[in-house]
């Protein structure tokens, strides 16, 4: 009788075994954390500093990671339409995604202008060129030898300081001095590192804090230069489109305009 009963109580233990593994088993289905997405941007350089705060507090909100590349907008146009894995664009010229758009290469519907970007005059700390009282004389003063620019085949941002210096009729005597940055934080970078003497920048580098504690700058007149409207896109070849489109949906919150505005931009939806 005894030998029965301890039977039986070996059975009913061994079935609860089996019940709570079956329960563990189904509850790491169905219970298990959710895997956190993860997206790749290709970015205008232009946005370096404005990116990092908003990237910083997408993830912190979302979980999702960002990898971010930054560069220029048209070398990215360029391995974009040759299949280079991103999940979305942000370009300096929204011509761009509208492009890779009309190819079919990007999410129909997903075409949002950002902002509008500026450009300055910017020189370091303790050149004698004043830039505040001599505008964009400042570039004939007698001690430019080198003007920093982005290249205008590629980077929007040099077509602008181009059409600018056009404008005021000082290129021709200055095209000679221009030294072409990849980009337009490489621009930037020469001027920051003497390898430039004054250069035509993004307000959104100018006025963040490594240039503005170190330089000073003269805003442009924006209506010297074509609208610098800036677009971006998601892309068809997203790997995860869904994380891609959360992203987007912050850049159009109150948080990511905010931002933008920070950094100099005209955001929607009061486009001055």
């Amino acid at each position: 009788m005894m030998l029965n009963t301890r039977w039986q109580q070996f059975l009913a233990m061994r079935k609860a075994g089996i019940w709570i593994g079956l329960i563990g088993l189904m509850s790491g289905i169905w219970a298990g954390p959710v895997q956190a997405g993860e997206i790749t941007i290709a970015a205008a350089s232009d946005l370096n500093f404005a990116f990092k705060e908003i990237v910083t507090d997408f993830e912190k909100k979302t979980g999702n990671r960002v990898k971010l590349s930054l560069g220029s907008s048209g070398n990215f146009y360029a391995q974009l339409s040759n299949g280079a894995p991103f999940d979305l664009f942000f370009s300096a010229d929204i011509g761009y995604p509208k492009k890779l758009e009309e190819a079919g290469l990007a999410e129909p519907g997903t075409l949002y202008m950002y902002g509008v970007g500026r450009i300055v005059l910017w020189v370091p700390q303790g050149s004698p060129i004043d830039v505040g009282s001599l505008g964009i004389n400042a570039l004939l003063h007698p001690s430019v030898k080198k003007i920093a620019i982005a290249n205008p085949k590629h980077a929007p941002y040099g077509r602008a300081a181009v059409a600018a210096m056009e404008h005021y009729k000082v290129y021709e005597a200055v095209k000679d001095k221009l030294v072409l940055g990849e980009n337009i934080s490489q621009a930037a970078q020469f001027i920051q590192t003497g390898g430039a003497d004054i250069g035509i920048i993004a307000l959104s580098l100018a006025v963040a804090p490594a240039m503005k504690e170190t330089g000073a700058f003269w805003e442009v007149p924006v209506e010297t230069y074509p609208r610098l409207e800036q677009g971006v896109v998601v892309l068809k070849a997203a790997k995860d489109s869904k994380a891609a489109r959360a992203f987007l949906d912050y850049i159009k919150s109150s948080g990511g305009t905010a931002v933008f505005k920070r950094y100099g931009f005209f955001v929607p939806p009061y486009y001055n």
